[in-house]
């Protein structure tokens, strides 16, 4: 195995790979350990993420540093000093409130605090400009070039080899798999994986394996004084999020940096084949915002000099979140690199998680959020990234608003409706790159709402939406879908085996279904239409179309290697929902499409304005409807018909918005939110899709029959806030007799119902059954306010199912 680059998160992984027994490991760095970003780095331990996944991750730092110093008689400097997040708004109060509730679920001491609390807490800040701030008990600082050393010995002393100044010139590749690195020095490395950990020069490293790596390095600075008297000791790390700023103390002196607005790019071509502890030149003019916050917060900062200005190269990635995971396109190539200024305090938990991943070729966790797979091919060119990372760089202390979208980097997948649909007032927004419309504006003052940390702006345009598609009828776009063709003498087998239902019914059947891992958990929530003996297509969302892929494509050599192909381009899909939805279609079609004709869960081929059209009778609005997959070609043809003989039924267009509250209503679980690889069909009520006498054995069903006879631990629940619509979003803490007994995973106000409508994952004795669950009392924690919860039994809208099988 090589891993290469020799900074923190390579080092991290050889001492992760050492303590796991796996000898045959060499590390290989271009110059000397650190001398690429690490070095330079500003050392700040903060655990507490936006996520359950990243927080638990970056915990680890904060056990690890301090037992690693013990462990290798290596100091790592690490020490706990506190920490203090500051705001100047009212809603980045909410923000901070949210972020506290992170705390209190994952066993973190954080609180809030007034202005004066946090001046008791560092008395030399300026604090008559703040709203409040939120201390968190767990933050530290640590020394990153001794934290690396500390790695490196570890990793040593475990029979890991390290190799400096070993620069990486080729990656060859056999049968689409790693084979072997070439070296500067002409020699080769055959090898059986390779982990680019290569920071800023990442995308270099990735380009010899012919694999792409979405990030971006830029200039990234901050100064240090010289010392100050009078400084608390410990000093807390002070994050003045609205100033944009973080401040430290470091031997008696200040640390002030911050995340630069219109960051200047930098690329590694520029600095010859070979550098090491780069210093870019000082750039006052770029510093001078961070340099005016800094002394507005600590006006201390006045009577001191500047002993060094730190400008240095830090890759950002599109979503400012990492790249992990076995990279699309080359089997057994990893990438751990893009940690977005913040690889320090990642660099435990990652390197843990990298080693077990690399060595059992899955995630040991739920690592969806940082899994390169997540990034959209047509988000690794350079043209996008020149213009979106400087908005990333921005956006780790700008303002997280509730349902931002991103400002640049637009229009990069465009479906064949978009111009039609703009012109029906769509307002769009990028989710997994597809434009998509969000809602549709009435007026132009609903093209250009505000942000909100409460209630939301495009409620009202939502709820028009909802009660078109509840009294009359809607046209969705959901053409982002992904599409996959799956076909050839084994296909049907193959998807028995992938999938937990059984997928053998007639040709035009569609069935529900989940794609399970080993330990039982969901890979993939997809709907399987069986469209010719052996032939399928199956249909999931569209942020996982490159994940899901990978998953089929890694396991079709043991069943007979079905074809497989992904049609997503090939088609526009149009929803057309509604009680009112089989007039409209019957007056386009000659097919059938009463109920008995075409009942629930049929797809077929029909014939609508003209084009042949494959017609799947599902929904995921919880109405009367049909999905239309169009041959792009067709589908502003088809699109017009639709709208021009709608007009006499009330027609509307719907967005994403109102689908994803609509969805709550019905009880249906989103991939992602809900359920995902950690989560098994047992404890997320998916029980009745998985189907363990169909005569098939399934990846995944040994799991579920051990959980089965042991009993879930835990049960997800839809639960409804009483008496209020605060706004629900996710991983808010769910109380019961004053407990916290779980967490929620996603939630919406209801527009059809009326109510704030949430999933919770409730924790439970081994064996409790979900109806023991449901007459509890509990409550939500809401940026710091508490609500009842009501438990539900069935779901609020339709529970019986009337309307979708009418």
């Amino acid at each position: 195995m090589v891993i290469i680059g020799g900074g923190i998160i390579g080092l991290s992984i050889a001492y992760h790979l050492g303590c796991l027994g796996c000898r045959d490991v060499v590390l290989l760095e271009r110059n000397e350990l650190t001398s690429g970003t690490s070095w330079h780095a500003a050392g700040i331990v903060g655990p507490l993420r936006s996520s359950m996944n990243l927080t638990k991750l970056s915990i680890y730092a904060t056990e690890l540093f301090a037992s690693l110093e013990a462990e290798t008689g290596q100091a790592t400097g690490y020490r706990r000093t506190g920490g203090l997040w500051l705001a100047q708004t009212e809603a980045r109060l909410v923000e901070l409130r949210r972020i506290a509730a992170m705390g209190d679920l994952t066993g973190l001491r954080a609180a809030m605090l007034s202005p004066a609390e946090c001046a008791g807490r560092m008395p030399l800040l300026r604090v008559d400009d703040l709203s409040g701030g939120l201390w968190v008990e767990e933050d530290g600082q640590t020394n990153p070039v001794d934290t690396c050393m500390a790695y490196a010995k570890g990793a040593r002393q475990r029979g890991v080899r390290i190799l400096e100044r070993t620069a990486v010139t080729a990656i060859h590749s056999v049968g689409g798999a790693v084979h072997s690195v070439e070296t500067a020095g002409g020699g080769r490395i055959r090898c059986e994986s390779v982990v680019n950990c290569a920071g800023a020069w990442a995308r270099q490293v990735g380009a010899l394996a012919g694999v792409a790596v979405p990030l971006q390095a830029v200039e990234h600075m901050y100064i240090v004084t010289e010392p100050l008297e009078g400084l608390p000791t410990p000093f807390p790390i002070v994050r003045d999020l609205d100033g944009g700023i973080y401040v430290k103390a470091d031997a008696g002196k200040l640390v002030l940096g911050g995340f630069e607005h219109n960051a200047k790019l930098w690329h590694p071509a520029t600095e010859g084949p070979d550098p090491g502890y780069l210093m870019l030149p000082q750039d006052w003019e770029q510093f001078e915002p961070f340099l005016k916050a800094g002394l507005n917060r600590l006006p201390a900062m006045e009577t001191v000099g500047i002993r060094h200005f730190m400008n240095g190269p830090e890759s950002f990635t599109p979503d400012t979140r990492p790249l992990m995971g076995e990279a699309p396109g080359l089997r057994k190539f990893y990438v751990a690199a893009g940690f977005n200024s913040i690889g320090i305090v990642s660099s435990a938990g990652a390197g843990r998680a990298m080693a077990e991943w690399v060595l059992a070729g899955e995630p040991p966790m739920d690592l969806w959020e940082v899994d390169i797979a997540r990034i959209d091919a047509s988000m690794a060119t350079s043209t996008f990234l020149h213009e979106r990372i400087p908005e990333s760089v921005a956006n780790q202390f700008e303002m997280h608003w509730p349902y931002k979208q991103p400002a640049t980097g637009r229009g990069l997948r465009l479906s064949a409706l978009h111009d039609a649909l703009a012109a029906k007032g769509a307002v769009f927004g990028a989710p997994a790159v597809w434009e998509r419309p969000l809602w549709y504006a009435a007026s132009s003052a609903e093209r250009k709402l505000p942000y909100s940390v409460a209630a939301q702006p495009w409620w009202p345009a939502a709820e028009r939406e909802a009660q078109a598609l509840a009294e009359r009828v809607g046209l969705i776009e959901l053409s982002p879908f992904t599409k996959i063709e799956i076909d050839g003498p084994d296909a049907g087998r193959y998807l028995q085996w992938m999938c937990a239902a059984d997928v053998g019914g007639p040709v035009g059947a569609l069935t529900y279904t989940q794609l399970l891992n080993r330990r039982g958990g969901i890979e993939a929530d997809v709907t399987v239409a069986r469209i010719g003996e052996e032939r399928f297509w199956l249909i999931s969302g569209a942020a996982t179309r490159t994940k899901d892929l990978l998953w089929l494509r890694r396991t079709a050599a043991a069943c007979g290697d079905p074809t497989i192909r992904d049609v997503t381009a090939d088609y526009a899909v149009i929803g057309v929902m509604g009680p009112r939805a089989r007039e409209l279609l019957q007056g386009l079609t000659s097919a059938e499409v009463s109920g008995p004709a075409f009942p629930f869960a049929t797809s077929r081929v029909i014939e609508v304005a003209g084009a042949a059209v494959r017609a799947s009778r599902v929904s995921y609005v919880g109405e009367l409807g049909w999905e239309l997959y169009v041959p792009v070609g067709a589908a502003t043809a088809v699109h017009g018909a639709l709208c021009a003989a709608g007009e006499r039924f009330g027609l509307g267009h719907v967005g994403l918005y109102c689908v994803e509250a609509c969805r709550i209503e019905k009880g249906y679980r989103h991939w992602g939110h809900d359920i995902g690889p950690d989560d098994s069909p047992l404890e997320s009520g998916l029980g009745f899709a998985v189907d363990f006498d169909k005569g098939h054995d399934f990846l995944g069903r040994d799991a579920l029959l051990r959980q089965r006879e042991a009993g879930v631990r835990r049960h997800l629940l839809l639960l409804a806030v009483e008496g209020a619509t605060p706004l629900l979003l996710h991983d808010e803490p769910v109380y019961c007799a004053g407990q916290i007994v779980g967490r929620t995973t996603s939630g919406a106000l209801g527009f059809r119902t009326g109510r704030s409508l949430c999933f919770a994952y409730v924790s439970c004795a081994p064996g409790t059954a979900r109806r023991d669950l449901i007459g509890r009392t509990y409550e939500i924690g809401v940026a710091g306010e508490r609500y009842r919860l009501q438990a539900l039994p069935r779901v609020p809208y339709d529970p019986a199912g009337l309307r979708l099988r009418g």
